[in-house]
């Protein structure tokens, strides 16, 4: 069956019967807005991303439920790089008239199940058709205690910068679906990253970070923002990057060009004061997510890129960004 038989109120109806209840929801699918219980004592944070067919994601690249899962992962890690627990989230959509009601089926089945994993419930959104490609909007809404909020600026010279898992995989493993690989770890992280949720949170009720982002850009460019927010420079010394097996093998001739400057990795770049490391690796441990120190803030502004034979590293791009000649 087409989308099209099928009408964009029965699709929304077809949605709603599979989204699972919600103490935290008064009001759901069906209603002109959505009205939500927030919990005594928190603030509620929200964040919006865009993913469009062509630019984010390829369908011959993926199956529908791993966009599903990818779609709302990508937003439930800026929610985790703010220390927040995810609550509640829309979805927007726009479709090409011709989609299959399976591959409907399959992308929110992968959304939903996603949103269970990490205790966030679909309260509404809106659909439409499309012309061209498909295109998704995801809003995400999280809750933390303000006090506990985590932001961009508060770094201070002198601090670690950390960077939890490996970089580079999500970026080496788009340079293997172009060259036809289908399967694998490095695809694996591209198509289907994993927000660090569990992290965030523990990092935030810790006290122990004084500024957060996540890695969805390239660690160069996301470390960028902090130093900016913070007015602060940087030194990363590129030794101490987390790098996987997967990775080493894959990455080409350069091997920190990806690491830095790839993106989509989706995980948590943070600075620490020094001697908080032992504390942050048994938070980490907890959730079974490895951390790396790999360089640390200084006065002034600027970035440092030390190579392991001690040289200067120039980057050969800094980072995506969606409107840069990159």
């Amino acid at each position: 069956m087409k989308l099209a038989e099928l009408g964009e109120f029965g699709l929304i109806d077809r949605i709603k019967a599979n989204v699972a209840a919600s103490p935290s929801v008064l009001l759901g699918i069906g209603d002109d807005a959505a009205a939500l219980s927030p919990t005594p004592g928190q603030v509620t944070l929200i964040t919006s991303d865009m993913l469009l067919e062509g630019v984010h994601f390829d369908l011959s690249f993926c199956d529908p439920r791993t966009l599903g899962r990818k779609s709302l992962s990508v937003n439930l890690s800026d929610v985790a790089a703010m220390g927040a627990r995810p609550r509640h989230f829309l979805l927007g959509v726009a479709l090409p008239k011709e989609i299959p009601l399976e591959f409907m089926d399959g992308f929110m089945a992968g959304m939903l199940e996603q949103a269970q994993r990490y205790g966030a419930t679909l309260v509404g959104g809106d659909t439409c058709a499309s012309k061209g490609g498909l295109a998704i909007s995801v809003t995400a809404l999280g809750e933390q205690r303000p006090e506990l909020v985590l932001k961009r600026s508060g770094a201070k010279p002198g601090d670690l910068i950390c960077v939890t898992g490996t970089v580079g995989d999500a970026a080496a493993g788009l340079k293997q679906l172009f060259a036809g690989v289908r399967e694998g770890f490095l695809v694996s992280r591209q198509l289907d990253p994993t927000p660090r949720v569990e992290a965030g949170v523990a990092l935030a009720e810790a006290g122990v970070v004084t500024a957060m982002i996540d890695v969805s850009d390239g660690v160069l460019q996301d470390l960028g923002h902090i130093c900016e927010m913070s007015g602060v420079g940087a030194r990363l010394e590129l030794a101490r990057l987390p790098l996987s097996d997967a990775y080493r093998a894959g990455c080409g001739d350069d091997l920190f060009a990806l690491a830095l400057s790839g993106g989509e990795d989706y995980e948590l770049l943070f600075c620490i004061p020094a001697g908080k490391e032992a504390e942050v690796a048994a938070l980490c441990a907890k959730v079974d997510l490895p951390v790396s120190v790999i360089g640390e803030i200084t006065a002034g502004t600027g970035m440092k890129l030390t190579a392991p034979d001690g040289s200067s590293y120039t980057p050969p791009r800094r980072g995506f960004d969606h409107f840069g000649a990159d």
